[in-house]
């Protein structure tokens, strides 16, 4: 009983000196943070790297190169969610394969930005880029172990296809998702 009362009084109760706020608890970003989903260029390479290299510490990170690719592809489908200071919380960047289809490489969100819908807004402001061009199914993978990206893509209307052995560099598996645009 003793346990649950400091943690009530932690949780309920103003900080403390017995009991101060840890600067690694408290959350960067504001619950009401507004964002605006804007076209990720080139000139944001850096940034978008950077954040990559955050959102994936696995050594799944892509390479700054890669992203240099990734941003310049005329086939390239890219955006970025900006804070209202202008700084990237997240983006989203997808490819028109040849046979055209769309691929959605990567989405990140930053950690102090993650449960704010951004991701469902990037992938819905990529798949009406998709639609755009005249894409009619999308497809990515996603790691076996994920299973809270792969129920936001289910929510999406993704569907497991499958399943891709020892897909990432570190030997996980992945998961083939696709979903039809008409």
């Amino acid at each position: 009983m003793a346990v649950l009362k400091k943690f009530r009084s932690r949780w309920w109760s103003p900080p403390s000196e017995e009991f101060p706020v840890e600067p690694e608890r408290t959350v960067p970003a504001a619950i009401g943070t507004r964002y605006d989903i804007r076209p990720l260029t080139i000139s944001h390479l850096d940034e978008c790297w950077r954040l990559d290299q955050r959102c994936f510490v696995d050594g799944e990170a892509y390479s700054r190169e890669t992203f240099e690719y990734l941003l310049t592809a005329p086939e390239s489908i890219s955006f970025r969610a900006a804070s209202a200071n202008g700084s990237m919380a997240g983006f989203v960047i997808g490819l028109i394969e040849p046979d055209h289809t769309g691929h959605i490489t990567t989405v990140g969100v930053a950690p102090e930005h993650r449960r704010r819908h951004l991701a469902r807004r990037l992938m819905a402001e990529v798949e009406k880029g998709f639609r755009q061009r005249n894409v009619r199914l999308v497809r990515l993978e996603v790691r076996s172990l994920n299973i809270p990206a792969q129920k936001l893509y289910q929510r999406l209307g993704y569907t497991v296809t499958q399943r891709l052995p020892k897909y990432y560099s570190n030997g996980g598996d992945g998961l083939l998702m696709l979903k039809s645009l008409n």
